[in-house]
């Protein structure tokens, strides 16, 4: 459709409460933008009779308690149309009145919210963030991002209900709704995610695309001109078109279509006109930016809409729209409440794990079973105790759930515990998950199974967490606790050379706040660091793990590998002031010991500090710091196989590093630490120099 002066008179010729609370959801889009001079008017002024829609008709929500378990799941992709959803979340809230008349509680988005839209520290920013907007299930923008954490919460309802649901108990059976846009479409991830959720045939998941053939650049055909749902119908989606976005019968004939779809996923074609109703509807320019005053004033004139009123509300229509809304979440969520509290009586045990479950908990004794490894100059790779590890732990955390990139049996992040099994459509009970070669909707699928109550992991080597950059940055961003293990983390690699020796990696995952990236040196830090990344409630883990054996210290000898909870810690020492401290992380820890023991017995007085998490470190006090890292001791040197950036914090000007300042090479291990100087040999070389620069 597009916007002629007939299609808009048919607009404010109907002024029924469904009409008008349409209007209101796009009248309030152009102006938040149009004050903060900053947005996206033209997908929620297109996307508000389909919003409406589904939230007035379908979606299982209520505004009074709004995380409960079993509610449907709502995603905006399209992130960059927050104002959509703000505007849906101000309709449908509840304000909770006393008996004498006083509020006792806030609406999850006022009016005054989306007055200050965009602004500081507002409840309303740019792009919806998890954790600052009740009602906003997960941080989306990035596009793409939105669709990879839908599948995920997909799955979680799935692994839910075949563990919790019994018969006449069916706790979970919830939907997960997506609106997503063509940029949506073009970004690989959701490619990725949508061909896992083909191929799982998860029935709960419907993806309503927005095709308005409008990017910042221009008409889509400057770049995009494949048929989408074509493709969809490939992955093996049920796929639906509706014509015209303004065509709320349609639309609801399409959800209907989904709920009543049990063998595949749903995707929903809704061709629609960015800016309707609007002077610069289908074009570019309604898209990134603030319509302008005239406009403005234009458009509303189009809708029959008071020019002059700005963030207006129509008498009644807050009203008919939360009625509709709560009228149907609050009885079913009530229904949820007291089924549940029948199935605590009938399945206590059952029960207890999902109430752990929501509030974020372990059970006692998840810790038990976690082994002690002894001494051993051969050891294992960290790999290989990372799994012994995960295995000890997993049955002793049932919603425990993850998988690799086809990279499990390298990766080391198989369950083989009995039972585990694998999660596969004719089966949602297993644990195991094979995400294909798709590390990028990996890391946004794992995203969205932990925002549904299950604790996520991925798998595989460092290189490639450049394809997950993205999702691994949001869950930093919304203080998730997702654990990536990355295995293969350094030259160590050796013969599959430069492609697959990573070099830079380390630096950038330490750079991402919040996030807790963990080399462990031996066997016993790699079972501590994942007791650290188990316990994190509200901070992702990147597990740093090695392809090659390393030595398994001797920990009567040395210091508890407990200290890892600290970050960073002396593990082995001197008599007085040392003259040297080495400092290691992964693989070179053991090299650095060894060094240390050789200065030693030459009479040098040194110190071994394991730094494995810089995040851990960082968050101790000065005094701490100054107990690992003594200011008077200013000869110290960094050993890691992998770049420098980062490490003057802890060398400091008159320290060293023995670091890599260019790609690996294809070789075996010990041609390449030969060649790059991580040898005993060179850390004492480097040592003594630094020693005598500093005397």
């Amino acid at each position: 459709m597009t916007a002629t002066t007939a299609s808009t008179d048919a607009v404010h010729e109907d002024g029924s409460p469904d009409r008008l609370a349409i209007d209101t959801i796009r009248t309030l889009a152009m102006d938040a933008v149009q004050k903060a001079n900053s947005g996206h008017p033209g997908t929620p002024m297109a996307l508000a009779p389909v919003a409406y829609t589904l939230w007035k008709d379908f979606i299982r929500y209520d505004p009074a308690a709004p995380d409960w378990p079993n509610r449907d799941r709502f995603v905006l992709s399209v992130g960059h149309a927050s104002m959509l959803l703000y505007a849906v979340l101000h309709l449908a809230s509840v304000e909770e009145i006393d008996a004498d008349g006083n509020k006792t509680g806030e609406p999850a988005v006022s009016l005054s919210d989306i007055e200050q839209f965009r602004q500081l520290s507002s409840k309303t920013p740019g792009h919806p963030e998890y954790r600052m907007t009740t009602g906003v299930e997960t941080t989306t923008g990035p596009l793409g991002q939105g669709c990879g954490n839908s599948v995920g919460m997909a799955i979680a309802e799935r692994a839910l209900a075949s563990r919790f649901n019994r018969d006449g108990f069916d706790l979970f059976d919830h939907d997960v709704y997506v609106l997503c846009g063509d940029g949506d479409m073009m970004e690989g991830v959701s490619a990725e995610a949508a061909s896992v959720a083909g191929h799982l045939k998860l029935s709960n998941l419907c993806w309503v695309y927005d095709s308005n053939h409008i990017t910042i650049e221009g008409g889509t055909d400057i770049a995009f001109t494949e048929d989408v749902g074509k493709r969809f119908e490939a992955y093996g989606w049920n796929v639906i078109h509706v014509d015209d976005a303004n065509d709320t019968a349609a639309f609801g004939k399409a959800i209907e279509t989904f709920r009543a779809t049990d063998d595949r996923p749903t995707f929903i074609v809704v061709h629609s006109v960015i800016g309707w109703g609007s002077p610069r509807a289908g074009s570019e320019k309604a898209h990134g930016e603030a319509l302008g005053e005239d406009n403005v004033r234009a458009t509303k004139k189009a809708y029959g809409w008071p020019e002059d009123k700005q963030f207006y509300v129509p008498d009644g229509v807050k009203e008919h729209f939360t009625q509709a809304v709560a009228g149907r979440g609050k009885p079913l969520r009530e229904e949820w409440e007291a089924t549940f509290e029948r199935y605590r009586q009938s399945f206590p045990e059952q029960a207890a794990e999902l109430d752990l479950l929501r509030r974020g908990k372990l059970p006692d004794g998840w810790q038990a079973e976690i082994p002690t490894f002894p001494a051993d100059a051969k050891g294992l790779a960290s790999r290989d105790s990372g799994g012994k590890v995960l295995n000890a732990i997993a049955p002793h955390v049932p919603m425990l759930m993850g998988g690799a990139a086809d990279l499990a049996p390298s990766t080391k992040t198989n369950l083989t515990f009995q039972g585990a099994g694998s999660f596969e459509p004719n089966d949602y009970s297993g644990r195991n998950f094979h995400f294909g070669v798709r590390e990028h909707a990996m890391g946004s699928i794992a995203n969205g199974m932990a925002l549904s109550y299950l604790r996520s992991y991925t798998g595989t080597f460092l290189v490639f967490a450049d394809y997950m950059r993205a999702p691994i940055r949001l869950a930093a961003i919304m203080e998730l606790p997702v654990v990536f293990v990355f295995t293969h983390d350094s030259i160590g690699v050796g013969e599959d050379g430069p492609t697959h020796q990573p070099i830079e990696h380390l630096a950038t995952l330490r750079a991402i706040p919040g996030l807790d990236t963990i080399r462990p040196g031996d066997a016993n830090e790699v079972a501590a660091a994942w007791k650290v990344a188990l316990s994190h409630t509200h901070e992702p883990t990147a597990l740093i793990f090695s392809r090659q054996a390393i030595a398994t210290l001797d920990r009567e000898k040395y210091a508890s590998a407990d200290g890892l909870e600290k970050g960073g810690y002396v593990l082995g020492d001197c008599e007085g002031t040392p003259e040297i401290i080495l400092i290691g992380t992964g693989s070179e820890l053991p090299m650095v010991v060894a060094a240390h023991e050789k200065l030693t017995a030459e009479g040098v007085k040194s110190r071994v500090v394991s730094l494995p998490s810089w995040y851990l470190f960082e968050k101790q006090d000065k005094a701490y710091h100054e107990v690992v890292f003594p200011n008077a001791v200013r000869a110290r040197l960094a050993v890691e196989q992998a770049g420098s950036m980062g490490w003057d914090r802890y060398v400091g000007h008159d320290g060293g590093t023995i670091t890599m300042s260019t790609f690996g090479a294809s070789a075996p291990l010990a041609k390449l630490q030969e060649k790059f100087g991580f040898t005993v040999d060179n850390i004492c070389a480097v040592a003594r120099k630094l020693i005598e620069n500093n005397a």
